[in-house]
């Protein structure tokens, strides 16, 4: 009677160089990806229902305000025994209004809340993805080559946002000194409307110290500039220019590590430079 052969068990199958299995580098590049557009997107949302909900608190204290004043004048005229119908549609609606807004303030903090926790969840995910993509991979210095238009897209947004502010702050102290110096021409003397020249030159020196307290100008121009570098770094390494001319196609991985060293100085010089306008000129002497 013989016995049955029984065959070895089988070994696992080793992944071999090359094949495409779901951990390797491309596959977690992917996945990054996707995780980072969900991850916008839940942002954007975020942004758009925070600022809905900004306007709706406006709106509702605005209505409150004018129902206030509104009931205000109702009670007065049911004294004098002057009742307008009008006075009562209006306070009517302006409460409708005010109800109805206020129900919108409470569904859309919901909505915030479910936004916030999304994106929350979102980052760690996107954290997690990163984690699974090798630092020393191509892909990943790929990567940070690309997000680094994020960053020069998030500098130049906030250059623009001081040289607009650092502009308006000229304009109105310019406006303002020119209108003060006319009216108090005009209202030499004794006038009893001089102290409205009085008040637009308290508040365009108020204004001129803001300017010179916050320096538009310095933060906007410093901004700028270091997106200007990196955004010159960026195209140098596209087209192999500079100092990213060395290599071939082997060398490649050396010039995004030279890129990402290039970046991160002109960060943490951008960095020095804020530390310094936010330092008063004494403190910068002591240093």
């Amino acid at each position: 009677m013989t016995t049955p052969r029984q065959d070895p068990p089988a070994q696992p199958k080793t992944p071999q160089a090359g094949s495409n299995q779901p951990t390797n580098s491309s596959t977690a590049q992917e996945e990054y990806r996707r995780i980072g557009k969900d991850y916008e997107l839940a942002v954007d949302q975020l942004k758009a229902a925070r600022s809905a909900q900004f306007a709706y608190w406006i709106v509702l204290i605005s209505g409150f305000t004018l129902a206030a004043l509104l009931a205000y004048s109702v009670v007065i005229g049911l004294w004098r025994e002057e009742p307008v119908t009008t006075r009562y549609v209006g306070l009517i609606a302006l409460l409708i209004l005010c109800i109805t807004v206020g129900v919108l303030v409470v569904k859309n903090r919901r909505k915030i809340i479910e936004f916030d926790v999304g994106v929350r969840n979102l980052g760690h995910d996107r954290q997690s993805a990163a984690t699974r993509i090798p630092s020393s991979s191509i892909e990943s210095l790929r990567l940070y080559r690309e997000a680094s238009q994020d960053i020069v897209v998030q500098f130049r947004t906030r250059a623009t946002r001081n040289l607009r502010a650092h502009n308006t702050v000229q304009a109105i102290i310019i406006i303002g000194s020119v209108t003060a110096s006319t009216t108090t021409a005009v209202m030499a003397g004794e006038h009893p409307l001089s102290w409205i020249s009085t008040g637009l030159t308290a508040f365009i020196s108020i204004t001129a110290g803001l300017a010179a307290y916050f320096k538009f100008r310095e933060r906007g121009y410093n901004l700028q500039s270091t997106a200007d570098e990196i955004e010159k770094h960026y195209n140098a390494t596209q087209f192999r220019l500079n100092e990213y001319s060395k290599g071939g196609d082997e060398a490649e991985a050396d010039r995004l590590r030279m890129f990402a060293e290039n970046v991160e100085r002109l960060r943490d010089e951008q960095r020095k430079r804020e530390l310094q306008l936010e330092q008063s000129p004494g403190q910068r002497e002591e240093r």
